[in-house]
């Protein structure tokens, strides 16, 4: 995502960020303006009202009335705000939460607010792509569940629009353990969050959207059984068969309807770092033995629109150079992917079917 700045002092700030560490202010962020703000208490508009202040660029909310999200309030667990006239009180993001764990049980709440923090990332890459609120009207529901003992496992998925996620999910022990026991080099709440946002929008946007014919001939035909594909995806293993030719990921070529999934989130993972890389002017220089090869940050929402071609010419030499900083810490690469020519042309597909049906959304 770009970078932000506290709108009263200027100062950099994070997207998780509650307070300016240069000038104190409180701060929360905007979701109806996709802006961090700065917020002063303002009793005399009414109980926990607060006012945004103004300064660095923020003429166009300043003054504005928010209250905080309740799950702020309570647990200090969101920094999004409320406008002031909206009924509900809790934020655009925190209500689409329909189930939460038992959060008397500490280990829970731990796990509750990192689900979160990743759900309102998606939130935001979503919004900025004129996806959220969906076009159909309404955004997915998710429900956050622990597994209790003598009941069965609680499985991450997607149906009918609820997205179910397993909270063991937010231990670094579990996920580890669980991308080593599937062959999987990348594993993490927001990559499940957008994975499984990926069958929502497929419901929204392909099935509802008359583009079927076009997904199958891209993707294949998803009429095919899906427990069988799955049964018989996870008893050849990830390591069989040359899945990286056709696909993002080795569990992509599962079904067609996974295909999809994992293909959008990695696209929704591009857009991020291409806005993350603009927002911070990320000028990338890959030597070579006939000459070094140049690439300056495309931002995917720059207007015009830069085309999906110069997205991807930024995103090799970027992950590339992502990668070589993260082998220099010792760490694995931060972008296990190589793309072929038929994921890349599944990334084009996904880009044309969001573009199409946001192209009328203001």
């Amino acid at each position: 995502m770009r970078a932000l700045n506290c709108d009263h002092c200027g100062h950099l700030v994070f997207f998780d960020s509650v307070q300016c560490v240069h000038c104190g202010n409180t701060l929360a962020f905007l979701p109806d303006r996709l802006v961090m703000a700065a917020l002063a208490p303002s009793p005399q508009d009414g109980p926990g009202v607060w006012r945004c202040m103004g300064g660095h660029g923020a003429a166009q909310h300043a003054g504005r009335l928010y209250r905080m999200c309740r799950n702020q309030i309570v647990y200090q667990a969101c920094n999004f705000a409320v406008p002031v006239g909206d009924a509900s009180d809790l934020c655009a993001s925190c209500r689409q939460t329909r189930v939460l764990p038992d959060l008397s049980e500490p280990t829970n709440i731990g796990r509750w607010m990192q689900i979160e923090a990743a759900k309102r990332r998606l939130f935001y890459t979503l919004a900025r792509l004129r996806l959220e609120p969906a076009p159909g009207g309404t955004g997915p529901v998710f429900e956050f569940l622990a597994d209790v003992p003598g009941w069965p496992a609680v499985l991450t998925g997607h149906l009918n629009g609820t997205i179910t996620l397993n909270v063991a999910e937010a231990d670094d022990d579990v996920r580890a353990s669980r991308r080593i026991a599937l062959g999987e080099p990348f594993r993490t709440l927001v990559g499940h969050l957008r994975h499984e946002s990926g069958h929502f929008y497929w419901d929204q946007l392909v099935r509802d959207g008359g583009r079927m014919d076009a997904f199958r001939q891209m993707f294949g035909d998803e009429r095919q059984d899906y427990t069988t594909a799955l049964d018989a995806h996870y008893a050849r293993g990830n390591a069989q068969g040359n899945w990286a030719a056709h696909y993002v990921s080795a569990y992509a070529a599962a079904h067609p309807w996974e295909d999809w999934a994992e293909t959008w989130a990695h696209y929704l993972h591009m857009i991020d770092l291409l806005e993350t890389s603009a927002s911070f002017g990320t000028e990338v220089t890959v030597p070579g033995i006939y000459g070094a090869q140049h690439s300056t940050a495309v931002d995917p929402f720059a207007r015009p629109a830069p085309g999906f071609d110069a997205m991807v010419q930024h995103l090799v030499p970027l992950t590339l150079l992502l990668n070589s900083l993260t082998r220099s810490l010792g760490q694995l690469d931060a972008y296990p992917f190589a793309l072929s020519g038929q994921a890349l042309a599944k990334l084009r597909f996904v880009h044309d079917v969001v573009q199409d049906a946001v192209g009328g959304r203001s």
